[in-house]
């Protein structure tokens, strides 16, 4: 936005807490990216299972979108999104994330240069971007998130070249494995204290948003390719009340309160990046239980296969595994019932190793519903308590 002496490129007190028409443009892409994680873990389960090696290539292909994600939302909560440089970051973000999304499907195969040649272009104009923009004042120094992209466009482009899965895995880790504690260090050092904590809170709930769309669309595909039977029907009724479930979950409380939380912290942008965290982790099990709902869904009375529990418990408790501590970072505390949730999915393990995948679907959905129900009545037992974030 343009004010007086110049073109303003920082976010201030008085600037925008919401995300603009253009981020929930940038946020259409994941929508389209989180539909091609799902549909390779399919294919991955259908086709015999979910071996490490499949498991692992489809994992650091969602790290990368969800890097690429992550670092998009982090700087445009300090760079006005409608500025020059920060529209640049916003589309040249989306276009990278459109290439990367279409190279998924066989991004760890014969398409892993397109993925990995698409995420280190988007870094590199990134740098261009600081380059032209590096006399306006924006906080501390980046140089260690420029370290970390000279240090991370190797292991990716050479995890690219190579043909072997291992080696490709282990170099695209390294990539990571740099790329993110160079960027944690380097937004803490340039965005200060001054990051818009409202903004980051809001974009982490709707990227969760997308999420569960994703599981929405998947669901509802596997329904309507179905012959629409009684099973089939009760896989679909249990899949929408897992999705219920998890949104009630989430957004009670410490979804909901997350904005008021990163602004009462000491350290609002450490509060934000570790809030991403959690987000990850709870995002990873809501795409994977997505994944579990078109298995029981397409198949609720059919063969067993073991490696489906990975999708169809897997997910619910990796969903929990990353609620627990997102409740502790935002009240300091973990209701009991999330830690009673993640106990009672795993001893559904052995009950459900030989039986129908629907009936794993409808413990994993029992075991949502009685946290959810477990957090409404705690909920009229009193006031609800303010956020008490921990940094």
């Amino acid at each position: 936005m343009g004010e007086p002496g110049g073109e303003r490129l920082v976010r201030d007190g008085a600037s925008w807490r919401r995300a603009t028409i253009l981020e929930l443009f940038f946020d259409l892409v994941f929508v389209f990216a989180l539909n091609r994680i799902s549909l390779r873990l399919l294919e991955n389960f259908h086709a015999g299972g979910l071996g490490f090696s499949a498991f692992a290539g489809t994992l650091l292909l969602f790290l990368g979108l969800w890097f690429m994600w992550q670092t998009t939302a982090a700087l445009t909560s300090r760079v006005h999104p409608d500025s020059r440089p920060g529209q640049f970051i916003v589309f040249s973000s989306m276009a990278g994330a459109t290439v990367m999304a279409v190279a998924v499907p066989q991004g760890f195969e014969e398409r892993a240069l397109v993925f990995a040649g698409a995420w280190v272009v988007v870094r590199l104009s990134r740098l261009l971007v600081y380059l032209m923009a590096r006399q306006v004042r924006t906080g501390g120094s980046s140089l260690p998130g420029l370290l970390s992209l000279g240090g991370s466009t190797v292991p990716w482009i050479a995890g690219a070249l190579v043909h072997d899965p291992l080696l490709r895995g282990g170099l695209w880790a390294l990539a990571l494995a740099i790329e993110f504690p160079g960027f944690v260090v380097g937004f803490s050092r340039w965005a200060g204290k001054q990051v818009a904590g409202e903004h980051l809170a809001e974009r982490l709930q709707q990227i969760f948003l997308i999420s569960l769309g994703e599981a929405v669309f998947v669901s509802g595909r596997a329904f309507s390719d179905s012959d629409l039977a009684l099973a089939h029907g009760v896989g679909f009724a249990l899949a929408f009340i897992g999705i219920v479930q998890l949104w009630r979950i989430y957004f009670y409380r410490a979804g909901l309160v997350l904005p008021r939380a990163i602004t009462a912290a000491r350290d609002p942008t450490r509060q934000s990046l570790a809030a991403a965290l959690t987000h990850l982790i709870m995002i990873s099990g809501v795409v994977l239980a997505g994944a579990g709902f078109e298995l029981y869904i397409i198949e609720p009375t059919g063969r067993s296969e073991p490696t489906w529990l990975v999708a169809i418990l897997g997910g619910p408790a990796l969903f929990l595994l990353g609620r627990a501590p997102f409740e502790l970072q935002v009240f300091g505390r973990i209701s009991r019932s999330r830690l009673v949730g993640l106990l009672a999915v795993g001893v559904l393990v052995p009950a459900a190793w030989t039986a129908p995948p629907l009936v794993a679907g409808a413990g994993a959905t029992a075991v949502l519903a009685g946290i959810a129900v477990a957090d409404a009545r705690r909920a009229r037992g009193g006031a609800s308590a303010p956020p008490s974030p921990l940094m």
